[in-house]
This record gives C-alpha cells, structure tokens and sequence, in this order.
C-alpha cells in the first residue's frame, strides 16, 4: 500500500472537490482501488503505485481545468476521467475564463485592438469614455498574464484624486480612505479570481493595488502594471510613472480626457503624454468611443449629449 498527499495550495476545496463533496465522490467511483480522504487543505490517496500513479495524471488534468476555465463541475471532472480532453471548446477571443467559468473576451472592435497591442508592445494607452471595458480589459488581460506566467505579479494603481468628494474628510485610517477610489479595480479582480486566490495573492504581493503616489522611487520589473483613471494623474506624476517601467514589464494606462478631476490650473499628464508619445515605437495608443460602451444603452445616449453639448461649448467660446 502506497500513499500520496496533495496539497490544494491557492485552491480553495470546495473549487477541487465539489460543493458537499460532488467531484470527490465522481473521483472515488472511477478510482475504486484507492481510498481517497479530504481532510482540510489537502487530499490524501492510498493505493497500489500504478493507481496512484494514473490518479495523479487525472488529478493534474483536473487542476489544469480548473486553472483554465475558473471552474471544476461533476459534469467537467467524469469528461476529463473518461477522456482527458475538455469538455468546454476552445476559443482564441476569450482572453481568461473568470468565475464559474465566466467568459471574459473583447468584444468591440477597439477591445480588439487593445488585446493586439498588449500583444505586440510593452505600453499601451487605453484612452475613451466610461463604461467601454478599457479597465477590464486591461486587467483580463493582467489576470492572462500572471495566468501564463508572463509576468511575476500584478500593479494596480489611481490617482487618489477628488471627483467632488474631500478625501479628508471620509473616515478610517489611509488604507480604507483610499479604498473606495481603488473599488472598480478590486471589483474587476473579483470577477476574474475567486475571493480566496486573490486575498492569498494580495497577502503575498502577487496582486497590489495602491495610489499612484506610492509608486515613486520604485522599479516596477516582471509585472503587469495598470494605471487606471490616467487622466487625474498631474503631469509630474505621469512622468514619474511611466519611468518607473524595468525589465520584463508591461504598462497599460487607461484614461478618459472627459473626466478630468485635476485643479483648474494643473494639466492632465495623460494629455501630455499622449501627445508627446503618439508616435513612439513599442508603445501603442487605442481610442475608444460610444461604439465600445457595454454597460447599459443609456449611457451611450449620455456620452452623446454630452460631447455635443462640449463641442457647442467650445464653438461659442
């Protein structure tokens, strides 16, 4: 009699082993020379070596799976028992596969065009109106990257600028007053990581999140930096954070000139740096419009006004 101990490391075992054991049990009725015991964090196998040996291979294809595609059903784990192949197609537009399996891909023209550039370049501008995926994207595309190893860890960082709220005046200590300006990051993360992989992940520093000015004086190597909400980034401070890029690096910079939150007599550092970079080899710059928006179809119609009411402006003045 044999036995081996799997530890489920990042993996929580209700993602391995089903909920209220469903996987296991599917395990143990197509491995029936082995007794298999869940116990905590771990799984422990005793058998006769050759069993072991091709319950280990299932075992591996099982987390690859899982690992792939974010999720691990009965249905998933008798197909990769019986045959070893997936039971989910495969699809080169999906950029990962987020909770439960959920399909994260580009799905507008420029989304496209971002995926393309990240590809093909080190920096890439991601500039356009709200609610046109340019900040999901661009983490989809993170999340893909520390996935496939690409890159060692994942930084994400804003301006804490106020849009109309008095940052000293919100409650708590630094970190839960700069929370709420870092909110539409985490929820990104939380659609693509299942809760307990990325609090492990922030807990050891594989995944960061912080304002903008806790990048000075670093050297930010092997990692896939975003910089989201560009635009109520000061021209200085723009300077500083894109020279902060070492060795190994991808920067995605997001950003929409319509929202500006800056002082009056401060400039956007993402206009600068647009202008004075637009033609800059390895670096790619993306416009995106009210063609992209996917949020609700009222916000196109927002953005519409909007930016027709700015160009009357501008027309008078």
């Amino acid at each position: 009699m044999h036995e081996i101990i799997i530890q489920f490391g990042d993996l929580h075992p209700v993602d391995i082993l089903g909920v209220n054991n469903t996987n296991l049990q599917a395990i143990r009725k197509s491995f029936t020379g082995i007794k298999l015991i869940a116990r905590g964090n771990q799984l422990k196998a005793l058998g006769p070596e050759d069993e072991l040996q091709k319950f280990e291979i299932k075992w591996k294809e099982m987390i690859a799976f899982l690992n792939e595609f974010n999720r691990l059903n009965v249905s998933d784990v008798k197909t990769i028992l019986q045959s070893g192949e997936s039971s989910v197609p495969t699809d080169s537009t999906v950029i990962v596969y987020g909770n439960g399996g959920k399909v994260i891909k580009a799905r507008t023209v420029n989304q496209q065009k971002m995926v393309k550039a990240c590809a093909e370049d080190d920096m890439l501008f991601a500039i356009g109106p709200a609610g046109t995926g340019k900040t999901y994207t661009a983490v989809a595309l993170a999340v893909k990257a520390l996935r496939d190893k690409e890159v060692q860890r994942i930084i994400l960082t804003r301006p804490a600028v106020e849009a109309g709220e008095s940052l000293g005046f919100l409650p708590g200590d630094l970190k839960e007053k700069l929370d709420p300006y870092l909110r539409p990051l985490y929820d990104a993360l939380l659609d693509m990581l299942p809760y307990e992989k990325l609090a492990k992940f922030m807990e050891r520093g594989v995944i960061e999140i912080a304002p903008l000015a806790f990048m000075r004086g670093r050297t930010l190597g092997n990692a896939f930096v975003i910089l989201d909400e560009a635009q109520n980034a000061s021209e200085n401070q723009m300077k500083m954070f894109l020279t902060r890029m070492g060795k190994g690096a991808k920067f995605i910079i997001t950003g929409d000139m319509s929202q500006i939150d800056l002082p009056a007599k401060i400039p956007s550092g993402l206009k600068q740096a647009v202008k004075l970079l637009e033609d800059a080899k390895g670096i790619s710059i993306i416009k995106l419009d009210k063609r992209d928006v996917i949020r609700h179809k009222l916000v196109e119609c927002v953005i519409e006004r909007y930016d027709a009411y700015d160009e009357a402006k501008t027309k008078k003045s």
